[in-house]
């Protein structure tokens, strides 16, 4: 009876809007799309998922009512399914490993169709136009919206998923870490400024590696290979201009673990702004490998260690 009364409550608090129509979810790499499907099934939306393959977790097929599966170059299929099954709304969940596109034969696998073609022919034909994260991601939302479907932030349906200011595990910064938090916070601001990459490892302000298109995991496991004393601070951030539609920072017991087997000892993140999956679990993973993780914004950071 609770659990009939809890759905008739969630029907009621969802917008009117919504109507009968199931909310799309393009999903990428990782675990945020498997949260962010939970989160709208959990406010009792229909959910219609597009998978990119060698991407996407099959678990995603359980979870949507509807699902499909797409290559990365599939944009008019993910379209296609999404109007067949009457979405007109949709989010962008989960990291596309652009590196993919420099591996041989990836034309083939990922089968460009001619509506993603057309949207990236300056990229992909002419090599007229950058491929920055942001331009393509972009040239993404265009595409659907052309086509009647409106691509929204995946925090307005889970906005419980950005972490909030606050010390998250572990023991709080000296001022030598704060230091080091606030010399690599301006580090992955500029970078992010670039679209070049939203993350860095540092330690006693001095840059190890920086995060490009191979991303977060390989960019900390770089820095603990050229820090083998380790004990070195791992500063993730949004962009100066975040677009909440797209390439959120996010961070995970993947992220952790890595940090952790690098060496690493701090990481730090920007506080609402960043998305922190499976929390508790999260906390008991940086409590266990001693690491300390901190999430702050950026009036804050600036008056550390001044």
């Amino acid at each position: 009876m609770f659990a009939a009364i809890t759905q008739s409550y969630q029907a009621l608090a969802r917008p009117a809007a919504a109507e009968d129509r199931p909310i799309g979810i393009l999903a990428g790499w990782g675990e945020y799309p498997l949260a962010v499907a939970r989160a709208l099934k959990s406010q009792g939306y229909r959910v219609a998922g597009v998978g990119i393959l060698d991407h996407a977790d099959v678990a995603l097929e359980e979870i949507c009512d509807e699902f499909g599966w797409i290559g990365i170059g599939g944009i008019g299929r993910a379209i296609r399914y999404f109007r067949r099954w009457g979405v007109t709304r949709a989010t962008m969940a989960g990291k596309v490993h652009k590196v993919l596109l420099y591996q041989p034969g990836w034309w083939i696998k990922h089968r460009p169709d001619w509506t993603a073609i057309r949207a990236f022919y300056p990229q992909l034909l002419l090599g007229s136009a950058d491929r920055k994260d942001d331009t393509l991601l972009l040239r993404v939302v265009e595409a659907f919206a052309a086509r009647g479907i409106t691509l929204e932030p995946a925090t307005d349906f889970a906005p419980e998923l950005l972490v909030q200011a606050g010390q998250i595990a572990g023991q709080r910064l000296t001022s030598r870490q704060q230091r080091d938090v606030q010399f690599g916070w301006q580090m992955a601001k500029s970078l992010g400024g670039l679209d070049v990459g939203q993350s860095v490892c540092v330690k006693d302000q001095t840059v190890l590696s920086v995060e490009a298109i191979e991303g977060t995991d390989q960019c900390i496991h770089r820095g603990g290979e050229l820090c083998q004393a380790g004990g070195f601070t791992v500063v993730k951030v949004a962009k100066p201009q975040q677009d909440m539609r797209f390439d959120v920072p996010t961070v995970g017991l993947k992220t952790l673990e890595t940090i952790a087997r690098a060496g690493g000892k701090i990481l730090a993140l920007e506080a609402g702004k960043t998305i922190l999956l499976n929390r508790a679990d999260f906390c008991r993973a940086a409590d266990r490998w001693q690491l300390a993780v901190v999430a702050v914004e950026t009036a804050a950071v600036s008056q550390w260690a001044a």
